[in-house]
């Protein structure tokens, strides 16, 4: 039997999640929770194997429950249910570690499948969310894409200084303003101020738009 609990802060979306469920031979809800410190708490107590998790709830919201969930009891799967207007969320919950997601408005026998595919070890991600997706990266790639070229036609032609030249070096090998500030017998705060005096002749305050044009830099 797969275990359920099913997190949402509307009486009737969990009613109808749990009579849809109640009807699968191989499916039990052990518990229904209207927010998500009451989610966290079942699970403590109840040990699904799946939470089928609302984003948006008082309190505690599905983001951050997620994000504890999966913290605190990484064997349990969690399936984010979302509705178009949720996409500005999605991101946030893969980086929760959402095992995918589900539309609210899924046949119920396609929420049953979903649910025995996601405990087989499958992600789930609908077209439209994925489409969501691919559509913001593709404009976060751009906006850095932007940034870089801007920061790179900024940095031509900049004189470094010996110090300079050596924390940029340690930059490129991935290096945190700590690391580099062992790796030079100096303080951290010393390191920071070396960094913005970069960062500034780049014209840019993003470390990772700052290393990109460092390293095209170097390769011209």
């Amino acid at each position: 039997m797969i275990s359920v609990l099913i997190a949402d802060d509307q009486t009737l979306m969990r009613d109808g999640l749990q009579t849809i469920l109640s009807l699968q031979e191989d499916m039990h809800v052990v518990g229904m929770a209207k927010d998500g410190s009451e989610a966290l708490l079942l699970v403590e107590t109840l040990s699904p194997q799946v939470v089928l998790m609302d984003i948006q709830m008082p309190g505690m919201n599905g983001i951050e429950c997620t994000k504890r969930i999966r913290a605190e009891y990484p064997g349990t799967i969690v399936l984010i249910l979302t509705t178009f207007a949720d996409d500005d969320y999605i991101i946030d919950a893969l980086a929760g570690g959402a095992t995918g997601f589900l539309l609210k408005d899924i046949p119920g026998e396609k929420l049953a499948q979903s649910i025995r595919d996601a405990v087989s070890g499958h992600f789930l991600l609908p077209s439209v969310i994925a489409a969501k997706l691919a559509a913001r990266l593709s404009s976060a790639s751009t906006t850095v894409q932007v940034m870089k070229s801007s920061a790179r036609a900024k940095a031509e032609g900049i004189k470094w200084s010996e110090k300079e030249l050596e924390v940029t070096s340690l930059m490129l090998e991935g290096k945190t303003n700590r690391e580099i500030a062992a790796a030079l017998f100096m303080s951290e705060g010393t390191i920071k101020n070396y960094v913005s005096g970069i960062y500034a002749k780049i014209g840019t305050n993003d470390r990772t738009v700052a290393i990109m044009t460092l390293r095209e830099l170097n390769n011209g």
